[in-house]
């Protein structure tokens, strides 16, 4: 099992090298979505995904927790997962206000990032896993709780993610640097 991180800030092409990179490893390609459509503006972001990627790629929605898409990928040599900064905007996004930051909730989600890296880890060889997500630690603090704590579960969740990765790539204007690996 090869797991490949990609990341980058919001529109520097990171989704376009990696799913570059999942059509250059194999035709066997599922991708886990994790946006979901909650206004126009987002529904027309996943039609350009859709429409950028080739149609003999397989899809699956993850709505919940992301461990919940590993039987579906299990038959595919290359699993694309897009994008971890979603998966946990949404579950954060599903918080009533009045839990926001709860260490309940961090923990669980946090759990589901290590199950899901487990399982990725447990899975043998011949199988590639890459994972693109936003990197947040480049800009300010976000000026209200929720953003805080979104920043704060994402950064977990990558440096989790990181730190088990073969290849970590960071993608600056359409520019991709290889940072591990």
């Amino acid at each position: 099992m090869s797991l490949i991180l990609v990341t980058g800030g919001v529109r520097s092409g990171k989704s376009r090298f990696a799913e570059e990179l999942a059509e250059k490893t194999s035709d066997s390609v599922i991708y886990v979505a994790t946006g979901e459509a909650w206004d126009e503006e987002m529904t027309a972001r996943i039609e350009r995904h859709q429409a950028r990627r080739p149609a003999s790629w397989r899809c699956v929605e993850v709505g919940g927790r992301l461990s919940d898409s590993l039987t579906a990928c299990a038959s595919h040599e290359v699993v694309l997962v897009d994008c971890l900064s979603t998966w946990v905007s949404n579950r954060l996004m599903s918080v009533p206000e009045q839990e926001w930051r709860s260490e309940a909730i961090t923990r669980d989600v946090l759990r589901d990032a290590q199950e899901w890296l487990s399982a990725i880890a447990d899975a043998g060889h011949g199988q590639t896993v890459i994972a693109v997500t936003s990197e947040v630690g480049l800009g300010g603090v976000a000026m209200n709780r929720l953003g805080r704590w979104f920043a704060d579960v994402l950064g977990d969740v990558n440096q989790l993610t990181a730190k088990q990765a073969d290849t970590v790539y960071a993608v600056l204007s359409g520019i991709p640097w290889r940072i591990k690996g």
